[in-house]
């Protein structure tokens, strides 16, 4: 029986091994649609994304504002493409960390607050997307193979 299960369990690890690579790409699409799409809207209405920075008093609310939408707009189209995934992540990092701090932690109460919070997530996806990578189905990987960079793929 212990042969059985063990050979079994080795079968199922053998395929979701040769899958691996469905799920980075699938995290990278759906995660950079989402930033794409609420970039997207704040370029839209830039003023009015402006006016939330100018109530959170954050540090020139204008080119802030800007900066901030642009990123997250930019930034979604490439980590969609998964081109320069891991670059991509710093900015959008620093974002987080700027929205975690000025605007979202006056609402946090504790530990079990921090964690929930969606931003803090955020973070967490794009440290484990700088860590790991954009994954064998991104234009990153076709461009350091093309380049004859090792990838870890």
């Amino acid at each position: 029986m212990h042969q059985f299960v063990a050979a079994k369990a080795s079968r199922l690890l053998d395929l979701l091994h040769r899958w691996r690579w469905l799920g980075p790409l699938v995290m990278r699409l759906v995660f950079g649609y989402f930033w794409l799409e609420t970039g997207i809207a704040k370029v839209h209405n830039l003023d009015g994304f402006t006016q939330r920075f100018i109530g959170w008093h954050i540090p020139f609310p204008a080119f802030s504002a800007t900066l901030s939408a642009w990123t997250e707009l930019v930034g979604g189209l490439l980590l969609m493409l998964g081109l320069f995934t891991r670059l991509v992540t710093i900015p959008m990092i620093i974002n987080m960390i700027v929205a975690v701090t000025l605007v979202v932690s006056s609402n946090l109460m504790g530990l079990d607050d921090y964690v929930e919070a969606d931003e803090v997530i955020y973070t967490l996806i794009f440290l484990w997307l700088l860590i790991a990578g954009p994954g064998k189905a991104s234009v990153d990987t076709l461009v350091a193979r093309w380049l004859g960079v090792r990838t870890c793929d």
